[in-house]
This record gives C-alpha cells, sequence and structure tokens, in this order.
C-alpha cells in the first residue's frame, strides 16, 4: 500500500513541555503515554493505545468501564467530562486511590 505510513500505537511528536517517561501528555488533539523523557521541544515517542496505570485525583472513584479524562493542568485521570476524554477504566477505584488503570481510547 503505496499511502500507508505507520500503525500509529506510537507517535514521536514535539514534547509540549519537560515530560518524564510514565506521564500523560497533549499535544493538540493527540493524548498520550511517554515513552522516555524529553526537554520541552525535543522528540518524545507517546503511545496512544494499551492499558496504562495513571495518576488519578484523589476524590474520584472508578467502575469497571467508566469513561476516563485527562486535565492536563493537573496532570491526573479526572471523572469530569469537560476534560479530555482518553480512554475507560480498566478495573474498579476507591476514592483516594493514587492511580487507575485506562485503556487509552486511541481516537482522538
Amino acid at each position: 500500500m503505496r499511502n500507508y505510513v505507520q500503525r500509529g500505537k506510537t507517535l514521536t511528536v514535539p514534547a509540549p513541555r519537560d515530560v518524564t517517561s510514565g506521564e500523560g501528555v497533549v499535544v493538540g488533539s493527540i493524548f498520550g503515554v511517554a515513552n522516555e523523557d524529553a526537554a520541552e521541544g525535543e522528540p518524545v515517542d507517546l503511545d496512544t493505545v494499551g492499558v496504562f496505570n495513571l495518576p488519578k485525583l484523589a476524590a474520584d472513584a472508578y467502575q469497571v468501564g467508566e469513561p476516563v479524562f485527562w486535565d492536563d493542568a493537573a496532570r491526573l485521570v479526572t471523572t469530569d467530562g469537560t476534560d479530555k476524554r482518553i480512554g475507560v477504566a480498566t478495573e474498579a477505584r476507591p476514592a483516594q486511590s493514587a492511580e487507575v488503570p485506562v485503556r487509552l481510547n486511541g481516537t482522538f
């Protein structure tokens, strides 16, 4: 296929800020999890699909399959539907837990 570029599971983009491996990163409409540390403006590989343990707002609780959103300013997963939707919870998590496993939806 002549017009095929790549699978798109991992995208290389300019880091919008200094990022650390494992952090959630938003670049325009793209959300992914950084594969490595990168300084602002440097290339960084982001995984856009898969299941990742991501930090969450302590007050939020999750059920399996519940939509998950990203607050980029706080760099946390939330239940707030006004934030960017990034996927679904793959395990239940009570309030006060630090992380929730999220299946990234890979769509924007």
